[in-house]
């Protein structure tokens, strides 16, 4: 797993949202976008993670950042939880891997003494142009938006 480092190019990807609408990257061509991977839509540390973005959304729409969601949640899985909180972000239902292994955060992960593939809890933070800006791998999932924001 080669994950995107600082100064990458982001390559262009495009992938089903929660309501099935095609999403790709160069949709937000001269925005600031926020692209955050969490493991599993509704469990505790992800719902807590999308919650606090979404309590702070206002603040990082003033200042100019899109923010976009994924997991390989199914559509209907991403919908429920978009729903459920009330999250006013896109949520992509990357099923075939595709953005998870663009961004490099698909891999081998060690739970309780167990190794198994999964996503590694990863935020990009991408400029206008494309490129990533900043990579926050130590996710605080109560207190991720202070993470960004400050």
């Amino acid at each position: 797993m080669k994950r995107l480092e600082v100064g990458d190019k982001v390559p262009d990807f495009s992938s089903k949202d929660q309501d099935g609408n095609t999403i790709k990257l160069s949709d937000y061509k001269g925005q600031k976008l926020i692209v955050f991977f969490y493991p599993r839509a509704n469990t505790p540390g992800c719902t807590a993670e999308a919650c606090d973005l979404r309590d702070h959304y206002q603040e990082f729409k003033d200042k100019g950042y899109a923010l976009l969601g994924v997991s390989e949640d199914t559509e209907k899985k991403q919908a429920n939880f978009k729903e459920k909180y009330d999250l006013p972000f896109p949520l992509l239902a990357d099923t075939d891997h595709t953005v998870l292994e663009t961004f490099g955060v698909w891999g081998e992960k060690k739970f309780m003494g167990k190794v198994y593939d999964g996503i590694h809890r990863t935020t990009f933070v991408i400029d206008e142009e494309g490129r990533v800006e900043r990579v926050i791998d130590k996710v605080k999932t109560k207190a991720h938006a202070a993470q960004l924001l400050n």
